[in-house]
């Protein structure tokens, strides 16, 4: 079966043609998430990462997020921005691509504890490749963490992304995370409260392991 059977031809496309590397290069580096919602990702990594695992952040930017008092063996993370990955004071080693227009990641099989996607699958273009490579370099067992919010770059968000709402994403997800080979996905979000002045963007998350045969 065609990874994306049962989606239209243009589900995954982008309204602006330009390449990743270009568009961001024109924008300020940093998450769309406020700081509140930041605090929300990172107590999350806390309680799912393993302490000295190897963690691989893709699509990264300047911060991957990771509590500050997480030790890991090592934290590759892979973007377009070669700038804002050199801030990443987080990150052991550095890949500067675009995984849209190359989705095979240049890891070994099973050879991560993690992957994780911190507001960024709204912008896949070829999501299962992407989730198929994240299993493959995973090890059997290993973590996929998906988190993301509300708002968006409509320019670079995909046209089904933005036509769908907050349950409906979450279903798409699931289908393509099982499609790419990963086991049962498990959801939550955390909403701020109404009365916290610094933090207004719920995050939403998802998860799924790898099995011992993808």
């Amino acid at each position: 079966m065609n990874d994306l059977h049962g989606f239209h031809p243009q589900s995954f496309t982008a309204a602006s043609a330009e390449s990743d590397t270009v568009f961001y290069s024109r924008r300020p580096a940093g998450p769309m998430l406020d700081q509140g919602a930041q605090t929300a990702i990172t107590a999350l990594y806390r309680t799912l990462l393993p302490e000295d695992g190897n963690i691989l952040d893709l699509m990264a930017g300047p911060d991957s997020h990771l509590p500050t008092d997480m030790e890991f063996d090592s934290v590759i993370g892979i973007g377009v921005n070669a700038q804002a990955l050199d801030s990443n004071s987080r990150l052991t080693d550095r890949v500067v691509s675009d995984i849209n227009e190359t989705p095979d990641l240049p890891l070994a099989d099973e050879s991560m504890d993690a992957v994780l996607l911190c507001d960024v699958v709204p912008y896949l273009r070829q999501p299962v490749r992407v989730f198929r490579e994240a299993a493959r370099v995973l090890q059997p067992g290993g973590l996929i963490v998906i988190t993301f919010g509300t708002r968006l770059i409509p320019q670079k968000a995909t046209a089904l992304w933005q036509a769908l709402d907050e349950g409906d994403r979450r279903r798409m997800l699931t289908v393509l995370l099982q499609r790419a080979g990963f086991g049962p996905v498990d959801n939550g979000n955390v909403t701020p409260a109404p009365e916290d002045m610094f933090w207004h963007d719920a995050v939403h998350a998802m998860t799924a392991r790898r099995p011992d045969v993808v």
